[in-house]
């Protein structure tokens, strides 16, 4: 079903490109300006529930799942640890319903509970995958998703998310799409990158056009 949704929509955006070579497998279906839609393929995140504000949650989200792919881990094989890739981008998701894609992400599952997750290189499964140290990260998988994004630069504070936030679902729902998740996070670049070259993006799961 979901590959004839996406073919019915690049009526809307335009033909296929190619994605950047450091993020989760997708493919681009098409763009309006700077928005854009994208089939995901199946994934596999390494989440951490965590609470505070966006910016405080997004720290302490950081630290486990950084810990994780950098060493704090246990070889299915019981010798020694693996160091994982990271990937981009860091999302965060306010939400109570739906966690989402890409190396970093954050969800919300209440006003002030957040999921964060990083989103695994394609080569690794879950019966490659190292086991976590931190009983607070947990491998999760992710099936086969249409997504649409909103990319902004600058910096990526609350209020410029909140209203890429609302662009991106007017335009969504005046074009007819259904939305089916909470917003999506993300932040694509270092902290030592120069603010206003740092590329964030807004994105919502969609299932189908109306």
């Amino acid at each position: 079903m979901i590959r004839i949704i996406a073919a019915v929509l690049l009526l809307v955006f335009g033909g296929p490109t190619a994605m950047a070579a450091d993020e989760p497998p997708h493919r681009i279906l098409g763009r309006d300006g700077n928005i854009e839609l994208r089939l995901y393929a199946p994934m596999i995140l390494a989440e951490v529930e965590v609470t505070g504000s966006m910016r405080t949650a997004g720290n302490r989200g950081f630290r486990p799942l950084g810990n994780y792919i950098f060493g704090g881990n246990t070889a299915r094989s019981g010798d020694g640890s693996n160091a994982i890739a990271m990937t981009t981008p860091v999302m965060q998701q306010r939400s109570q319903e739906i966690a989402m894609t890409t190396p970093v992400i954050q969800q919300a599952t209440s006003d002030e509970s957040w999921r964060v997750a990083f989103v695994m290189p394609p080569e690794w499964t879950m019966d490659t995958l190292p086991i976590p140290d931190d009983a607070r990260v947990e491998l999760v998988e992710q099936p086969e998703r249409l997504v649409a994004a909103i990319r902004f630069s600058g910096g990526a504070n609350e209020a410029r998310f909140m209203a890429k936030t609302e662009e991106l679902r007017d335009y969504l729902t005046a074009q007819g799409f259904e939305i089916v998740s909470t917003a999506m996070y993300a932040r694509y670049d270092p902290p030592w990158v120069p603010t206003p070259f740092r590329r964030n993006e807004v994105m919502f799961e969609v299932a189908r056009v109306g």
